[in-house]
């Protein structure tokens, strides 16, 4: 049964909260998809607040935003050679009406300034779940579940430009809230990804949760299991090789750290070596602002800066302290390998215990700098609002910055696509001078649904503020051999870069109209048969 968005508006946004270890909520083919019956345009969004500005990255071929689609849970990869070339993916809903989704991605030459959306990974072909990673050299890495339970890695050397499918649809197995990271070591590892999911998943053993790709992800080896079924949290590898995963027991709530020191040896199957128990000071949690998703996850995140911090091991997640009802962003760190951990530290400074801190997530600059954000609804009076808060830390995380507003309020309780959540997580990638973010907010309003739509976008953020970025190239270690597999490429029209003018703030969300360049083709969708609905 369709549901109607317009009945899911006006619901309240505080919905009860749940257990996600105990509620499962999978991503699944629920809805057909829905047809499109206009395309109406509007002028892209630009959001200033202060001197942080917002560029909406889902838009159309002449740059404009597109009234009555949706957009949420997004991931952001940069070029760590050129700034400027950053690649986000995001769940993309065509029509608003169906919760039928695809593999929605953008890419901007300019760092960050104007965005250009080719079209989805595979037109017509449920998928979710987007997470985007680049190596060392700058090759882009895209993966992406399907309504199966299974997945896809996709490859581009272009900055996001164009993909290439890595493997058959499915054939990188994979399950539900899946994540992986990349070895940019000098060790035996260099170069392979690791992959770990939660206990739902497309293999017919819902106790092997982890696999790896010594190919730059083009096959994956044979799933295992993961101490205490940990999962919702995401993976990370030191500068010796070893590889960490964070997340929570399926069945105990517990957070831990767990790291394999062998992973990075080929000829070896993973184990486990290491498994530590973390006090975040709360658990995780789903609903209550987010309805129908999490209100965040667990990130882990492991300094590679050859510092006096280096390889310390970071996690950070909005958790649902004891005897609450809403989440605090919290924070603690390792300085011996995973072994022992710090006492949990709040990062949100409103001190205010009936607020939401949701969706934290933070990122390691190559100095050492730690990077936080999250949606904050400390200054709504009707407690859902929300705006985009940044903190950061230059002493390893023992101290944070005071908290700092870098968006305008936007209402996630709008523009649902049948699915009563804007996702279930934002990212955040750093450099030397500041950290990349992707996030979904509502700031476009849609009057032929008296709504405002979800939407994706990206913002610069720094400890000296924000406005256009004009991040420095790093010198890149040696490149990773690019793995040549049979895979059959998506097509996109090679993009030309639009020179950007320097942006300059205004006091509130402003809808700013572009310029209409060349209209830019989409992929060639390939011939696929109509999935058929899942149970």
């Amino acid at each position: 049964m369709m549901v109607s968005v317009a009945t899911l508006a006006t619901a309240s946004a505080q919905g009860p909260l749940w257990n996600p270890n105990t509620t499962r909520l999978v991503e699944k083919y629920d809805n057909p998809p829905a047809l499109i019956y206009r395309l109406d345009t509007s002028p892209r969004m630009v959001s200033p607040h202060g001197v942080f500005i917002s560029y909406q990255v889902n838009v159309d071929a002449n740059g404009n935003n597109i009234v009555g689609d949706a957009a949420n849970e997004c991931s952001i990869s940069v070029d760590p050679t050129n700034g400027n070339k950053m690649a986000i993916g995001w769940r993309q809903f065509n029509n608003v009406t169906s919760n039928f989704r695809q593999g929605g991605w953008g890419y901007t030459t300019d760092g960050g300034v104007h965005w250009t959306f080719p079209g989805v990974l595979e037109p017509g072909i449920f998928r979710s779940d987007p997470v985007l990673h680049s190596d060392e050299a700058g090759t882009f890495f895209y993966l992406s579940l399907l309504g199966s339970l299974c997945e896809n890695m996709y490859r581009s050397t272009n900055g996001g430009q164009s993909w290439t499918e890595l493997q058959p649809d499915g054939d990188a197995g994979g399950g539900d809230k899946q994540w992986f990271t990349i070895d940019k070591t000098n060790g035996p590892g260099h170069g392979f990804q690791y992959q770990a999911w939660d206990t739902s998943t497309c293999s017919t053993s819902g106790t092997a949760q982890f696999s790896r790709s010594t190919d730059g992800g083009i096959t994956w080896g044979t799933p295992i299991g993961v101490p205490n079924q940990a999962e919702f949290g995401t993976l990370d590898v030191d500068t010796n090789g070893n590889l960490f995963i964070g997340g929570t027991g399926d069945s105990n709530n517990v957070f831990y750290c767990i790291r394999s020191s062998n992973a990075q040896i080929g000829n070896q199957t993973p184990t486990f070596d290491q498994v530590t128990p973390v006090n975040m000071g709360g658990v995780l949690s789903g609903g209550g602002i987010n309805p129908a998703g999490l209100d965040g996850q667990l990130f882990l995140a492991v300094d590679r800066s050859g510092t006096a911090t280096n390889n310390n091991i970071y996690m950070l997640a909005s958790v649902l302290p004891s005897g609450r009802s809403t989440t605090d962003v919290m924070f603690v760190r390792s300085t011996d390998g995973g072994l022992t951990f710090s006492a949990p530290h709040r990062i949100n400074d409103d001190g205010l215990t009936n607020k939401w801190h949701w969706f934290g997530t933070f990122a390691v600059a190559p100095t050492g700098r730690l990077d936080a954000v999250w949606y904050d609804s400390r200054n709504a009076a009707n407690n859902t609002d929300s705006q985009l808060f940044y903190s950061w830390s230059t002493d390893a995380g023992v101290t944070w910055s005071s908290n700092v507003a870098v968006s305008n309020a936007f209402t996630p309780s709008e523009g649902y696509p049948n699915q009563s959540k804007i996702g279930d997580y934002i990212t955040i990638v750093s450099d030397a001078t500041g950290g990349n973010v992707a996030y979904a907010a509502t700031f476009n309003f849609n009057p032929n649904r008296s709504q405002h739509e979800e939407d994706i976008y990206y913002v610069r953020v720094s400890p000296s503020g924000g406005g256009t970025p004009t991040p420095t190239p790093t010198a890149s270690p040696t490149p990773s051999a690019t793995a040549t597999g049979t895979a059959t490429a998506t097509p996109t029209a090679t993009a030309t870069a639009t020179p950007s003018a320097t942006a300059t703030s205004t006091p509130t969300a402003t809808a700013t109209p572009r310029p209409t360049p060349t209209p830019r083709g989409g992929p060639t969708p390939r011939p696929r048969p109509t999935p058929r609905p899942r149970p």
